[in-house]
């Protein structure tokens, strides 16, 4: 069974239980999908502030807390115990396109060359995670919701805003990846 486990699955699996998800939440307890909301209901148990984005009842959302919980604990299960030994496989042009951009490590599900702990006080560092963090989180908030949330719970609900901000996700994705992204590269090399 854990070999089962270990072998990489078709990408339409992990589609299929995500997308699963939702019905099982809603029909088991009336609940929504979204991850975004569980930082909300971190800083409404933590921050004793007067805020009054936070003076709600948290309690009741402590189910989100628990499945982000999950998320870790089984993150950090699938990373420690059922690492496939297989490489990585990039496709060979976006391995030309990323070469370019001083991308060169392709060993990992994240690129070294950028994710790494000596690039967190760099320049590089500092844009990727703290600007695009904030970047991450505003456009969070701005849009009501994260991608989980609009684009599986959302449309799953048939939500005109959802269908709004996944497109929007989208097009942002697109121009980001292919003409931003290679203009910021090329200014931190």
């Amino acid at each position: 069974m854990i070999e089962l486990i270990k072998e990489p699955w078709h990408w339409l699996a992990g589609g299929i239980i995500i997308g699963l998800t939702v019905p099982v939440l809603l029909l088991l307890g009336n609940k929504k999908f979204g991850i975004s909301s569980s930082l909300r209901h971190i800083c409404a148990m933590c921050i004793p502030a007067n805020i009054p984005f936070f003076k709600y009842d948290w309690k009741k959302e402590i189910w989100n807390l628990f499945f982000v919980a999950g998320i870790l604990i089984g993150g950090f299960i699938a990373a420690r115990f059922l690492q496939n030994p297989n490489a990585i496989v990039v496709a060979e042009k976006t391995q030309t396109v990323l070469k370019g951009y001083g991308v060169t490590d392709f060993t990992g599900l994240m690129p070294l060359d950028i994710f790494n702990w000596q690039n967190v006080f760099t320049l590089k560092g500092f844009f990727f995670f703290v600007v695009g963090g904030f970047l991450v989180g505003f456009g969070t908030r701005y849009a009501g919701g994260c991608t989980s949330g609009h684009s599986i719970m959302g449309l799953s609900n048939l939500q005109w805003p959802s269908l709004v901000a996944t497109i929007s996700f989208m097009v942002g994705g697109f121009i980001s990846a292919n003409f931003i992204l290679p203009v910021i590269f090329k200014l931190l090399q």
